[in-house]
């Protein structure tokens, strides 16, 4: 869950008129706009109670009212394990997003997926594609992925820019938990930077590497001022799964 700050939910803030919704739709729609940033994916089950509480600050009964609020939106389920997260995908018709980390989707169903983050020194070619001096870090996404049995292994590293992390305020949170070691949901990272006002412009580079059955695919994403956003190298062992590349074509004019 990202930080908050307790004083935009505190009771006690001074009011005149007193017209702010009640401490409980507060929490409510603070947890929905966490939700919303893709720091818990749909599916995932929520923080208990207590954790909830002293994250916002108020107390567990506050929190069941939000809980209660959410559910009744349909944005949560709860069963016996506790409460998911249910918000609706795009609509019908949307066109495909650019999805991250590189764009290519499987061919086949993948069970061993796996993501982290860290902060650390980028390869040679990331630092000078980002403009980063060398030695200087910066936030990293690793990413593994197998298809079921553990075949057609695809791996990508990930580095962003220091305007990437200036810019777009959900990146910036993984800093300060860049460990390698806890689950990274970076996966709505191209949203999150087109909500930032950056307008997204890539070139993806595929290779054939030598006396193997993988390709390499580098993807150089930067914006409307051509100033480097991420770098991503993906490896994919194609003697046991596809490149599959999406793109919605512009509406006629």
């Amino acid at each position: 869950m990202a930080r908050t700050t307790p004083h935009a939910l505190s009771p006690a803030d001074p009011s005149p008129a007193d017209t702010r919704p009640p401490l409980y739709r507060r929490v409510a729609d603070q947890l929905l706009g966490e939700l919303r940033d893709g720091t818990a994916p749909p599916g995932e089950r929520l923080p208990g109670e207590r954790r909830l509480a002293e994250h916002f600050g108020v107390s567990r009964e506050t929190v069941r009212q939000a809980l209660d609020v959410l559910r009744s939106d349909g944005l949560l389920t709860t069963d016996r394990r506790g409460s998911h997260v249910a918000l609706p995908g795009p609509p019908a018709g949307s066109p495909v997003p650019l999805v991250f980390p590189v764009g290519a989707r499987a061919a086949k169903p993948r069970t061993g997926d796996r993501a982290t983050v860290t902060w650390g020194t980028p390869p040679p070619e990331h630092a000078a594609t980002l403009g980063l001096a060398p030695g200087r870090p910066t936030l990293m996404h690793h990413y593994t992925s197998a298809a079921a049995g553990g075949t057609g292994g695809r791996t990508a590293v990930t580095s962003f820019s220091a305007v990437a992390l200036a810019e777009v305020e959900e990146l910036a949170r993984y800093r300060e938990r860049a460990d390698g070691r806890a689950r990274a949901q970076l996966r709505r990272a191209y949203d999150w930077m087109r909500r930032a006002g950056l307008t997204l412009h890539h070139r993806d580079t595929i290779t054939l590497q030598a006396d193997t059955a993988s390709v390499r695919v580098v993807r150089r994403v930067h914006d409307q001022y051509g100033r480097p956003l991420e770098i991503t190298d993906l490896l994919v062992d194609t003697g046991q799964d596809a490149l599959v590349y999406e793109f919605t074509l512009p509406a006629a004019g």
